[in-house]
């Protein structure tokens, strides 16, 4: 998990305007400009296809919930990480799912991702009524940080405003100044083929291996809470991530595993 950033208070960084033409989920469009006078705008770049953006995703539902009315615009951008999500359909049927109550917009060619300089999945970005940046974080966490800097550019639009208590960590390690023990560093294949074990034929794909037939296996050693393996194709009904003990086994040829992700072992967790 990466430090959160509080804006330098002598530097003013505006919010950059989406391009034109990128395309919406749950809005026919959103534009930042727009916005800004009446909102702070907090803006989510996430991927459905990563274990570390769905476990963020809880708190953002509750933000948008706790503050929509009092101000807040909350906006997710999906700039997908693997081949798959880069289908319109795929996301939306994504989104569907995971029931994301706000504007998405579809960030596949990552033109906004680079407008706004994104290092990772999870990020986000919070920007004041003026649209100045007044908060970044990249990575899990950080999330009580976050709600008092939303509730603190809320307080500006309306100071008459009566907000909640912060929310209470969903997780133990979501709590603040909270350490875990190192965990094993996520898998891309097929760039890191020698980190899985492979029985059968693997074919490599540009950001997957494929399995050449049923019964191709790869399994991938782990020292983590969980692990998830990103999969599409091979009779699935849905791309995207599922949880493994470290081993997947093709049941069908031209089963792509793009790679294994790794969540935190709550076990470990303690106070620094």
């Amino acid at each position: 998990m990466l430090a959160p950033v509080r804006a330098p208070d002598d530097t003013a960084i505006p919010a950059p305007e989406f391009p034109p033409d990128v395309e919406w989920l749950n809005a026919p469009f959103a534009r930042v400009s727009q916005l800004m006078g009446r909102h702070a705008v907090l803006v989510e770049f996430w991927d459905f296809a990563r274990i570390n953006s769905l476990r963020t995703l809880p708190y953002m539902k509750a933000w948008h919930e706790r503050y929509a009315d009092a101000g807040l615009a909350l906006l997710g951008v999906h700039s997908p990480g693997y081949s798959f999500g880069q289908d319109r359909a795929t996301v939306e049927r994504a989104v569907e799912r995971l029931e994301v109550p706000y504007p998405v917009a579809l960030d596949s060619s990552h033109e906004v991702w680079q407008a706004y300089r994104v290092r990772g999945w999870p990020a986000r970005y919070l920007f004041d009524r003026r649209g100045l940046l007044r908060w970044f974080h990249f990575g899990e966490g950080d999330y009580l940080d976050t709600e008092q800097a939303i509730q603190e550019t809320l307080l500006e639009i309306d100071p008459d405003l009566s907000l909640p208590a912060p929310l209470d960590p969903l997780r133990p390690e979501d709590a603040p100044g909270v350490v875990m023990d190192a965990q094993t560093a996520d898998i891309a294949l097929p760039g890191d083929r020698g980190r899985v074990e492979l029985v059968r034929d693997w074919v490599d794909g540009p950001d997957y291996i494929e399995a050449a037939d049923a019964g191709g296996a790869a399994t991938a050693s782990f020292s983590a809470g969980g692990a998830w393996a990103v999969l599409s194709e091979g009779g699935l009904e849905e791309p995207g991530l599922y949880e493994t003990d470290g081993t997947v086994v093709a049941e069908h040829p031209g089963l792509r595993l793009h790679g294994f992700q790794f969540t935190p072992d709550a076990g470990t967790a303690r106070r620094e």
